[in-house]
């Protein structure tokens, strides 16, 4: 190999070396990111948007759609009339209807159950995005091969 041949060899793998640790970074930030989830929401209901907030705090990756007619989206996600909140969303394959915490949202990932999905029903006063304590609420997972069940209490 002559000098030069040699000189461009080294030169590539230095580049080569360096556009990889340039790089190093970018795939980190994809590799820590969460999950994503998809959230269909009225764009003038400001507790949703403080839903949204929380849930991105909690390291969801959030992708909204302000829509107009949100009983279509909960009929399309088969979200009973008696569980049904203010907001609808999907994330890995479950369906989250309402203010459910980012924590109990992540168990749900984690032990991937029989079901559709979790509901916070109407809009409890303490739950994510209404933030006013001191008023209990439960979640409820449903779409089970039983009964709907209490998925957590706050």
């Amino acid at each position: 190999m002559s000098k030069t041949t040699s000189a461009l060899a080294a030169r590539r793998s230095f580049l080569s070396l360096g556009l990889a640790a340039a790089l190093a970074p970018l795939g980190l930030a994809r590799a820590a990111r969460g999950p994503t989830i998809e959230v269909w929401k009225d764009e003038n209901c400001g507790c949703c948007g403080a839903w949204v907030e929380h849930m991105r705090a909690a390291g969801f990756e959030a992708t909204v759609h302000d829509v107009a007619d949100l009983q279509a989206i909960k009929a399309a996600n088969g979200v009973p009339a008696s569980l049904q909140s203010c907001h609808t969303a999907r994330v890995g394959g479950y369906v989250v209807e309402g203010h459910v915490p980012a924590a109990d949202v992540r168990r749900l990932l984690a032990e991937r159950p029989r079901a559709r999905g979790l509901a916070v029903p109407g809009m409890p006063p303490s739950s994510p995005g209404m933030d006013i304590p001191g008023t209990p609420y439960e979640v409820v997972l449903f779409g089970t091969s039983g009964n709907d069940r209490v998925w957590a209490r706050h």
